[in-house]
């Protein structure tokens, strides 16, 4: 059986995207004929090798790059399976049955804008994923708190008792690609962390419960504008039932009405629907309309940035009738996520954390406002790598208000530093591992310094965990 419908060629009159005649053919042979064409060979395409392989399908794998990272694996397991590696072939493209996009490969290069086109079909393995999954979807997307999110929602089924699958774009120990959730044991529900990237590729999610937590510049090297962005995004309330609004963000309501069941959570009062914060005898408390559930003193993590996380995890779980006792259970025994502000050591009274998956400025500034809150001193901060579009201005009020100096390493530290306050004390590193010896150098008992880079990683680093890996193995080595 088919786990997709089959959209024929059409002509197109706009000459600027209109086809040769000798593509329409391609486009247009026996569809028997034809191969799916996996395009990116990463963890992504690998798991939609493994899929498409189990199902006796036949297809290839095409990448740009001569050695992708998942290629001696592919071979290893499938060595029949044809590989097209380094410039990208367009004849190859209009001549598959279907494209399966892998999320690193943007939907603008050319040969698939060109597929799409003629009329190939273009999918992805959450869009193949959400038309075979016979369980509910809880998706989250976001561009910060998703994983964390994911892991507190996945922690609350856990002392449900919830026999669940936790999937999508998630990283590390956590990394499990959607299609790989299927050839486990049934589930009773799937959690799906998904990007914006992911969501591209998906027609109609179907999800049972979506939310989209919040919007702030990240990925400008590949979308047009925030609005571009924000679009792909929405695709996450796609066929969903139930909706879960975030009440601080403008961005997280679907630009179109949807008539469904919509939850909501905010840091204030409890709405009618939803969670919220109480504050009583100057202690907060997270709140089911106007039940309390836990004390923020009584929680593992820090910072309003997590609070938020922790009521969206809530109100996700009630959405799907989870019981507020595992809801409260689940958010007091969540201790937080490596490299999301992890606390790694204490040297002369100076604390060290690691932030290295604050790869975006959103994330960066909720990281320094969530800790300068919590220290006696101020925060020396380690920022810079690849800057994708961001924003840094936007890094200015939570250093001037929080900030002693920022230390600065990689491809764009030159441009954060220009966009700080000229009176804001600025210091360019050769390394990770010399900035952090210079912040030490700088700091004061009672100051923090955190690693909440505002970049993406892949200047100096293979990922976001080889940069945490590398922060506190410096850390360690002053110690």
């Amino acid at each position: 059986m088919d786990y997709h419908g089959y959209v024929g060629a059409v002509r197109i009159s706009d000459p600027e995207t209109a086809v040769t005649d000798e593509a329409f053919t391609l486009v247009n042979t026996d569809i028997n004929e034809k191969l799916s064409v996996i395009v990116g060979l990463g963890g992504t395409g690998l798991s939609c090798a493994k899929f498409l392989a189990s199902r006796g399908e036949n297809f290839k794998v095409v990448d740009s790059r001569e050695k992708p990272p998942g290629l001696s694996e592919l071979k290893l397991n499938y060595p029949t399976v044809e590989c097209e590696l380094g410039n990208f072939s367009l004849e190859t493209f209009l001549a598959a049955k279907e494209l399966i996009v892998s999320p690193g490969i943007s939907l603008k290069t050319s040969e698939v804008e060109a597929a799409m086109n003629a009329g190939v079909l273009v999918t992805g393995d959450i869009d193949i994923f959400s038309k075979l999954v016979d369980a509910p979807i809880i998706a989250v997307t976001g561009s910060n708190g998703k994983s964390t999110v994911v892991a507190m929602l996945a922690q609350i089924l856990k002392e449900a008792g919830i026999k669940y699958g936790l999937g999508g774009n998630l990283d590390g120990e956590n990394f499990k690609p959607a299609l790989d959730l299927l050839s486990e044991d049934k589930k009773q529900m799937y959690v799906l962390e998904l990007s914006s990237f992911q969501l591209e590729t998906t027609t109609s999610l179907g999800a049972e419960v979506a939310v989209l937590l919040n919007l702030s510049d990240d990925h400008m090297d590949r979308y047009e504008s925030l609005d571009d962005y924000h679009r792909a995004k929405q695709k996450v309330f796609t066929g969903c039932k139930q909706i879960v609004i975030n009440r601080d963000s403008r961005h997280s309501r679907p630009s179109a009405d949807i008539d469904v069941t919509t939850w909501e959570f905010g840091i204030s009062q409890p709405s009618i629907n939803g969670f919220g914060v109480l504050e009583e005898d100057g202690d907060q408390y997270l709140a089911y309309q106007f039940e309390k559930i836990a004390s923020t003193s009584e929680l593992k993590v820090f910072g309003q940035h997590n609070i938020s996380n922790i009521l969206a995890a809530a109100t996700l779980a009630k959405a799907v009738d989870i019981p507020l006792a595992a809801i409260e259970a689940g958010i007091k025994s969540f201790a937080g996520l490596p490299h999301r502000c992890q606390w790694v050591g204490n040297i002369s009274g100076v604390d060290f954390y690691n932030d290295s998956k604050g790869t975006n400025v959103g994330a960066a500034v909720a990281a320094i406002e969530g800790l300068g809150q919590r220290i006696s001193g101020h925060i020396l901060l380690i920022a810079g790598g690849v800057g994708k579009g961001g924003d840094f201005k936007s890094l200015v009020p939570a250093i001037n208000k929080w900030g002693k100096e920022v230390i600065l390493i990689g491809q764009d530290a030159v441009e954060i530093a220009s966009s700080l306050d000229p009176d804001h004390q600025a210091y360019f590193a050769s390394d990770l591992q010399d900035a952090v010896g210079v912040a030490l150098s700088h700091a004061a008992p009672g100051d923090a310094v955190l690693l909440s880079p505002a970049c993406a990683s892949f200047d100096m680093f293979e990922n976001f965990q080889h940069r945490g890996e590398v922060f506190i193995e410096s850390v360690e080595g002053l110690q």
